[in-house]
């Protein structure tokens, strides 16, 4: 498939480069002005031509037989932003895309089923991927050319996007018959993805060992991570390390956890004054980040460093908890309790401008503290920092830190002062799955830490989602100015479920263990994978696109598959009802072997077979006051654990027959289905979970 790929990027002869001209102003109105996504608002007043994706475009490809060009990217996405000025706002690469193509703009964040299926077969074609996603299609939807961000003009030999869109017309006047069957090669590959291969036991011990040693082949023991350039936080094998720490002993995966949380809340990566972590460091010292921030990352980030603090009760982890979680409050939350899905890279069009310094404009705000601060986070007349727009002083510098100390006043004042630069842009959709990945960051940390405004959070954005993101019992994926749409995908209800069972256990509402359970069912109704067990992403109610896709491996976040299987498997610990367990184990064998090559690229279904494996516990408090018990099970690590009350407002099997002892509020632990006697102070419960 990539030798076809080559052979059409080889007739692709460059063109001249057109000259330059004065860029000119222009009033457009496309399609996409009636659409609430951000991503497709900031595309409205293109001279192109934009359709949503949808029948109206497909039905004029069909109808008009041109190719489709399929452009897919998110709101916060800097070479997005940096294809749209280039090309989709000039007039000559309109102009040549409407009279050729039929143009369709899809935000990958509201579509993650059309983004798959497109990705998946870039990458397959072109063995590369990332935003924006451009793909050529036939007017049936099957992809036959794709790439990511393409520059106007030809550079260094290689084809801008003007001479690929001239060189794909001329191929589809004259070489149909060869792009048709490219596009029927790769509409097979995307079937055959969807296909379960050899489902079967899965040996743990060896897969444990295995992931073990991928994570410490790929381990960078100098700054900490997991890849040398650029470095992502890779949350999940983080997870799965403190696991695999506590079940091993082995003290070097504990050591890697350590090192890579450290080095993080060190770097550039995370915001110094504002808390929060940006999505990925460019380089490969945490330094140079690339500055748009996600929720996802923040959330999954958040609940990693909040297990390393149980786990060492180190107070840098908490604290990086606290800021984190207290950015999400102050500049991700709408009025309503939903959190926002994501802030720009750029700042008045410019990558990183909002948070860089330089010495003149630290001193204007630290006057004589200046020096001090300025050792402390690296900002030097030199700068650490290139920017990629010409344009920008080079003497600009990303705050990390160099040298430790106390200087949470002068944070402050530099905090106060960024905060009257012009913010970046702010994607503020609210989408189910992310949004029940913060709750479940603010519930555990809201228990864990007794932080009570982490847990309302949880709670006010849990209420707002129950009830303005379902509609008929089913959930919507995302909503934006008050209308919310697209019927949920797999990870949606995954994520939702799993976060109920956090907030049960942080709240003891016993309305949210039902939830989670009335959510598990609905997803095996609308995504189970009847012949091979596992969940596809889509529900059977999805509009009917060219493949049905399962997922091939975990991203930036989770897996659906994995995360559902570990909620299954803690639902079983709740009821013991057979049933949880017996899907949980048919969602594992479906992976057998994805996990028996690469269970790094599987990290949260790790997380989950470590549960599986065992052994996992059962704690139930019951009496007059469960305070300073509950406070002991909170402040441990206890990753394969399930809590509850056993205060006569919730109907779970696991509480039946848990009373106080003679009156005194006990702790009832049970492992492997066999329970010890029940302690009714603090101290002999810390004895009994070490």
């Amino acid at each position: 498939m990539r030798s076809l790929m080559a052979a059409l990027l080889l007739l692709m002869v460059p063109q001249d480069k057109p000259a330059d001209e004065k860029k000119m102003e222009h009033q457009h109105t496309n399609r996409l002005a009636k659409e609430k996504s951000p991503y497709l608002l900031q595309h409205a007043h293109n001279p192109v031509d934009w359709y949503p994706w949808g029948s109206e475009a497909f039905e004029k490809a069909k109808k008009e037989d041109k190719p489709i060009f399929l452009s897919i990217g998110y709101s916060t996405c800097h070479w997005c932003h940096v294809m749209e000025h280039e090309s989709f706002e000039d007039e000559d690469v309109a102009k040549f895309l409407n009279e050729n193509f039929v143009p369709i703009k899809v935000d990958r964040e509201e579509r993650p089923d059309v983004d798959q299926i497109y990705m998946s077969a870039v990458q397959a074609m072109n063995n590369q991927g990332g935003w924006p996603l451009s793909a050529w299609l036939t007017p049936d939807l099957k992809p036959f050319m794709g790439g990511t961000y393409f520059p106007k003009e030809d550079r260094y030999g290689r084809p801008g996007f003007m001479s690929i869109l001239k060189r794909i017309t001329e191929l589809w006047k004259e070489k149909r018959k060869e792009l048709n069957e490219s596009a029927d090669q790769v509409g097979d590959y995307l079937k055959k993805m969807s296909d379960v291969e050899a489902p079967g036991e899965v040996k743990l011990e060896a897969a444990f060992e295995k992931m073990y040693f991928q994570s410490e082949r790929s381990y960078e023991p100098r700054m900490g991570g997991f890849s040398q350039q650029p470095k992502f936080p890779h949350s999940t094998t983080i997870s799965y390390l403190m696991r695999h720490y506590v079940r091993t002993g082995e003290k070097k995966a504990l050591e890697m956890v350590e090192k890579s949380l450290t080095e993080m809340s060190r770097g550039g990566i995370y915001d110094q004054l504002g808390g929060g972590f940006a999505r990925y460091s460019t380089d490969g010292e945490w330094l140079v980040p690339h500055f748009e921030k996600m929720l996802y990352d923040n959330a999954l980030l958040a609940a990693c460093y909040l297990e390393a603090w149980q786990l060492t009760k180190k107070d840098l982890y908490a604290r990086v908890v606290r800021e984190t979680l207290d950015y999400i409050l102050r500049d991700m939350t709408s009025k309503e309790g939903g959190f926002y899905s994501a802030e720009d890279a750029d700042s008045e069009k410019i990558e990183g401008k909002f948070y860089v310094w330089n010495p003149t404009q630290v001193v204007e705000v630290l006057g004589k503290d200046a020096d001090r601060f300025m050792k402390a986070f690296d900002v030097t007349p030199r700068g650490n920092w290139e920017p990629h727009e010409e344009s920008i002083p080079k003497n600009q510098s990303v705050l990390h830190i160099v040298e430790d100390g106390d200087f949470s006043d002068l944070k402050k004042k530099m905090f106060e002062a960024r905060s009257k630069r012009v913010r970046p842009h702010l994607d503020d959709k609210v989408l189910t799955g992310w949004n029940a990945l913060m709750i479940s960051a603010m519930a555990q940390a809201g228990a864990a830490l007794d932080v009570p405004r982490y847990r309302d959070a949880a709670v006010r954005a849990a209420e707002f989602l129950l009830t303005a993101h379902r509609k008929a019992g089913m959930l919507l994926r995302t909503s934006r100015l008050g209308e919310a749409k697209l019927n949920g995908y797999l990870e949606d209800y995954a994520y939702l479920a799993a976060a109920m069972l956090d907030l049960y256990e942080a709240t003891f509402d016993g309305k949210y263990f039902n939830e989670a359970q009335s959510l598990v069912a609905a997803a095996n109704t609308l995504f189970w994978d009847e012949t091979a067990g596992g969940y596809f992403v889509s529900a059977k109610s999805h509009e009917s696109l060219i493949a049905r896709m399962r997922e091939e491996y975990e991203g930036p976040h989770p897996s659906g598959n994995s995360v559902m299987t570990l909620t299954l498997l803690k639902l079983f610990d709740y009821t013991g009802d057979a049933a949880y367990r017996d899907r949980a184990d048919k969602v594992v064998r479906s992976f057998k072997s994805h996990l028996e090559r690469n269970p790094m690229g599987h990290g949260w279904m790790m997380v989950a077979l470590d549960h599986l494996k065992g052994p996992s516990k059962e704690i139930v408090i019951a009496g007059p006051d469960p305070g300073p018990l509950l406070k002991v099970v909170r402040s441990r690590y206890l990753p394969n654990k399930v809590l509850a009350l056993a205060d006569g407002k919730a109907s779970i099997p696991v509480l039946e027959g848990r009373t106080a002892v003679q009156g005194k509020t006990a702790a009832y632990v049970c492992e492997n289905m066999t329970c010890r006697k029940p302690v009714t102070s603090p101290e002999e419960l810390e004895a009994l979970l070490k």
